[in-house]
């Protein structure tokens, strides 16, 4: 599916289909803190969590912006993203099931700019974020020499 949007008919406003990403379970928090070689153990250790004040573990601030990343690259080619960036605004607990959003905010010389944002069921926004994607009709990935 990545790159099925034809980027000639986007105008402001314009929606990124949006990606459900599952619950996020204790197994998933682990598996991401090997994987990414974050192991804090606020994030997979009960007992952490709690010294910290916290009723529960939390996912990571950075597995929210690979899904958000995952959002991005299941519309265009990655070659297409100029920049990515995002600010961590809420905590994503354990067993939440969050959901990856987009739109676009402006077009022009051949950019779309694009607000993304992962949301939680009860409406808790817990990363806001913004993308620039090349739109340009004869795009040509960049050189590998």
């Amino acid at each position: 599916m990545t790159g099925a949007v034809d980027l000639s008919t986007l105008a402001i406003g314009s929606q990124l289909p949006s990606l459900e990403v599952g619950r996020i379970s204790r197994a998933v928090l682990a598996l991401f803190a090997g994987a990414s070689g974050d192991d804090n153990p606020i994030h997979i250790d009960l007992d952490a969590a709690r010294s910290a004040g916290l009723d529960d573990v939390f996912a990571h601030g950075m597995l929210s912006m690979a899904h958000l990343g995952r959002l991005l690259t299941a519309w265009v080619p990655q070659q297409r993203i100029r920049s990515f960036g995002v600010r961590f605004t809420a905590i994503t607990p354990v067993n939440a099931r969050p959901r990856c959003e987009g739109h676009v905010v402006g077009i022009g010389d051949g950019i779309a700019e694009l607000e993304l944002r992962v949301v939680l069921p009860d409406g808790t926004v817990t990363l806001t974020g913004s993308a620039t994607i090349d739109i340009r009709v004869d795009h040509r990935p960049p050189s590998k020499e």
